[in-house]
């Protein structure tokens, strides 16, 4: 690299490291602010307030970190064109595509961290996160869907439950449906309430009833309570609400397998969490050479027009992703064409304003 590409690199990641320890700071005084009352009111103590807030800095931080890199981005080169500095670089004889490999390899560096992050740290963040704010902020409000609950554990095998109470651990009006290889149903289990027993590892039914069939012969087996052991867990009722972002990559991976196996119903949510990951690198790239595209000339309005266009720019880019997002959680969307249609979207705009940039 030649002493500009350094110098333009070393622009590029010190202002966005420089974007995130001011706006993340806020951040955590802006939601200390808003929650604090709440954590006096549920008596959350004072060390995982502390875990909170670091979890919550590596979350909010990897959320905001497209929107952070092309603030960043915006705002130095902004200062290079005022300063005539990139019309120094271009009268040289360096072309705009070579005056761009700097922000390119800038922009590898900061798509290779966002993935490690948000394929391996992120997930563990997000759990401390989310557990903090149903425990404590959200006392009383449901994290996972609690009624009529219907999973499929494998080929064979069927669980029902009308409700479950996650703090007690129990499921209501339990069934379990075992069926044969020609998917002939072999025994029915029914019970009044099914209750995981952590003391002894086991689950209790009350009002124990089991149905065989044999060659046509019904037989019942009934008890006021048994103890047994299922192949499930009873958390595999209904997993909470943001399970799939508390998963790694092979976790994920396993995970979604999982629950297309048993016939999930918001599938579309877990393959969403996904392939956004996958696509964060991506936003990155296209966010760097539309910043560059946009603030690489000097305008009358200086690093404010400039500032004011990227952040127009990013609140649109939000509500694309959003939108998208919604669409593929709540219907069937295709969680693929969710993530994929605001890159490409974005991705023809930075086209469209590289070229324009380069005339």
């Amino acid at each position: 690299m030649t002493i500009i590409d350094k110098y333009i690199l070393k622009r590029y990641l010190l202002t966005f490291a420089v974007m995130l320890m001011l706006f993340i700071p806020i951040g955590i005084m802006a939601n200390l602010a808003e929650q604090i009352d709440k954590m006096i009111t549920n008596e959350a103590p004072l060390n995982e307030i502390l875990i909170y807030y670091l979890h919550f800095t590596v979350y909010i931080g990897s959320l905001l970190f497209p929107i952070f890199l092309f603030l960043s981005v915006i705002f130095f080169t902004s200062k290079l064109a005022n300063n005539t500095e990139i019309v120094a670089i271009l009268s040289s004889g360096v072309s705009f595509n070579r005056f761009l490999r700097p922000y390119l390899i800038g922009a590898s560096i900061i798509a290779v961290l966002m993935f490690f992050m948000g394929m391996f740290i992120v997930p563990n963040s997000s759990k401390g996160f989310n557990e903090f704010i149903y425990t404590y902020l959200k006392k009383g409000k449901k994290d996972r869907v609690t009624s009529n609950i219907y999973n499929q554990l494998n080929e064979n095998d069927y669980i029902y439950v009308s409700s479950f109470d996650p703090a007690r651990q129990i499921g209501y009006n339990f069934t379990y449906e075992h069926f044969n290889e020609q998917n002939v149903l072999e025994f029915k289990i029914s019970a009044a309430n099914i209750r995981w027993i952590p003391k002894d590892s086991v689950y209790r039914l009350t009002a124990y009833k089991k149905r065989k069939l044999r060659d046509s012969i019904e037989i019942m087996e009934t008890k006021n309570r048994l103890d047994t052991i299922f192949n499930f867990r009873i958390d595999d009722l209904t997993p909470v609400s943001y399970i799939a972002e508390t998963k790694n990559l092979f976790e994920l991976n396993s995970f979604i397998e999982d629950q297309k196996r048993k016939g999930a119903s918001n599938i579309n949510t877990y393959i969403l969490v996904k392939y956004k990951r996958w696509a964060l690198p991506v936003t990155a790239f296209i966010l760097t050479i539309i910043a560059v595209a946009v603030s690489s000339v000097k305008r009358r309005g200086g690093m404010g027009t400039n500032l004011a266009f990227g952040i127009l720019v990013a609140f649109i880019f939000i509500f694309f992703d959003k939108v998208f997002g919604t669409l593929a959680q709540q219907s069937g969307f295709s969680p693929a064409l969710a993530v994929l249609i605001p890159n490409i979207a974005f991705g023809f705009l930075a086209f469209y304003l590289l070229q324009n940039a380069k005339r």
